[in-house]
């Protein structure tokens, strides 16, 4: 049961959008532990934090140059 639900997550977490439709090959997640599910988990929650915090810092950087143009 806990495998699934971090498959689930993983799932989750792999979308772009919304609305997209991800699918696993639950064979191939057969082959992974529980411990290994919960690495990749964790990485892709780090990617998506880190990918926020750039993305947030390249918006600052536009935002203050077009202010800077603007004046």
């Amino acid at each position: 049961m806990i495998k699934k639900t971090l498959i689930e997550d993983i799932k989750e977490l792999i979308k772009t959008n919304k609305e997209d439709v991800i699918e696993i090959n639950p064979k191939f997640l057969d082959y992974f532990t529980q411990e290994e599910l919960e690495s990749i988990r964790d990485d892709l929650v780090i990617k998506k934090l880190t990918q926020k915090d750039n993305n947030s810092l390249f918006l600052d950087e536009i935002y203050e140059k077009t202010k800077k143009d603007k004046i």
